[in-house]
């Protein structure tokens, strides 16, 4: 089949790989100039299936206004946030306790699908990713841990390995902690991993060639024509705008937000948000360091929901989930609250000369799950809406999706991923 990918992220290019795969002629289009230079670009780079949640959870609306009052807040909004009304409604009415046990479960078994096939991509190309193994959330006071012990029962439950440690332990695992702060505890996840999600994508780039997927930069697509025969319509900047247009047998929709606006037209109502998240990276100072003071792997402040992660030479630090946000607006208090967590748990560590600053939009839908599979417009197929977990999802996502596109059955139940149920 010749099939057509809308969205050169972690998504889509994971997808166009599992269609080419399957000897499928594929072509992806992206308005950016490069892979992954989107919501895939500088995101926290964490890969932990037991902690791909929905963010729509029991409790969640009263930890949000209460968040609200203090400077650094997990959760912002933005001027624009009253334009999310609908998409808000729809969200309180997911935190019920069943559905949110339902879909969490979903989405570990996704997740956990994911990283497996993760791996096998990564013995099969010998990618390197600047991976690292381990995950540790930090606990700074007892009252946090009180607060974790309900997700703990679901990991359990789940038979995610892990294991509640000490102040002591945490400094172990982690040698580069600073010693002056408040530190509790911690969970310790050790068979989840970060990763540089933007190199990985990269890292596929010339796999998708040899398999004859084109990419198609500074192509922005403005307009689908389902049928037997999908019709492409593509602005192309660097011919002058001229709009062109192509034929497939089928196309395969990753655009995250952009996705809205342009399902909208064949009757598609998806309610895809987008929940801005922040970070920086900069360069490590200690590296020829006798004492280490920078991170192994990868860590979660639970406090300010903030994620460290160690990427090769570098460190990068991500949190914030502002809603109603401008994408190019920076929020003075999200970037000091990642400033914050740095230098609380690893002083100095960061060449403050270094830091780049990031901005992206989570495609976030209001339940959680992403949607996979056929959409009611013949011809059309959607792979979008990983909210915050599009780098842990994205390798699962793909194989399923490709999976379906030809009848075949995937390897986990997809019922819970399937577009219908937002109608």
């Amino acid at each position: 089949m010749r099939i057509a990918i809308v969205g050169a992220g972690i998504v889509g290019v994971t997808t166009a790989l599992e269609l080419a795969e399957d000897g499928h002629e594929v072509t992806v289009f992206d308005s950016q100039a490069s892979l992954a230079c989107g919501t895939s670009f500088a995101n926290a780079g964490v890969i932990a299936p037991g902690y791909v949640t929905p963010w729509a959870a029991p409790g969640m609306p009263w930890k949000v206004l209460a968040g609200l009052l203090s400077p650094h807040s997990a959760v912002r909004f933005g001027m624009r946030w009253p334009l999310a009304l609908p998409w808000l409604w729809r969200f309180l009415r997911a935190c019920r306790a069943e559905t949110y046990a339902s879909h969490r479960s979903s989405l570990y078994a996704l997740a956990a699908y994911s990283r497996q096939r993760l791996d096998q991509l990564e013995a099969d190309l010998d990618l390197d990713y600047e991976r690292s193994d381990g995950y540790l959330v930090l606990l700074r006071a007892p009252r946090e841990l009180a607060a974790v012990r309900p997700g703990l029962g679901v990991l359990e439950r789940l038979g995610v390995p892990h294991r509640i440690v000490d102040a002591e332990e945490c400094r172990r695992i982690e040698p580069g902690l600073s010693g002056s702060a408040q530190l509790h505890g911690g969970v310790h996840l050790p068979q989840d991993r970060v990763g540089n999600c933007r190199l990985f994508a990269q890292s596929l780039r010339p796999h998708l060639a040899t398999r004859g997927v084109q990419l198609r930069f500074g192509e922005e697509v403005t307009h689908l024509e389902p049928g037997a025969s999908v019709r492409v319509r593509v602005r192309a900047s660097a011919e002058a705008a001229r709009t062109l247009e192509h034929v497939f047998d089928a196309a395969v929709v990753c655009a995250g937000v952009q996705a809205r606006a342009l399902l909208a037209p064949l009757g598609l109502r998806v309610p895809v948000l987008p929940i801005y998240g922040y970070s920086l990276t900069a360069e490590l100072r200690s590296l020829a360091a006798e004492t280490p003071h920078e991170p192994r792997s990868g860590l979660m402040d639970e406090r300010y929901k903030v994620a460290l992660t160690r990427l090769g030479s570098r460190v990068r630090v991500a949190g914030s989930a502002e809603l109603g946000g401008h994408p190019q607006a920076m929020s003075p208090r999200a970037l000091a609250t990642l400033h914050k967590v740095l230098e609380d748990w690893f002083p100095g560590c960061a060449d403050v000369a270094t830091v780049r600053y990031w901005k992206g939009a989570r495609p976030m839908l209001p339940d959680g799950p992403p949607l996979i599979g056929r959409s009611t417009a013949p011809g059309i197929w959607l792979n979008l809406g990983h909210g915050s977990s599009g780098w842990a999802l994205s390798c699962g996502s793909a194989r399923a999706l490709a999976d379906l596109l030809v009848g075949r059955t995937p390897g986990l139940d997809m019922a819970p991923f399937d577009p219908q149920r937002l109608r």
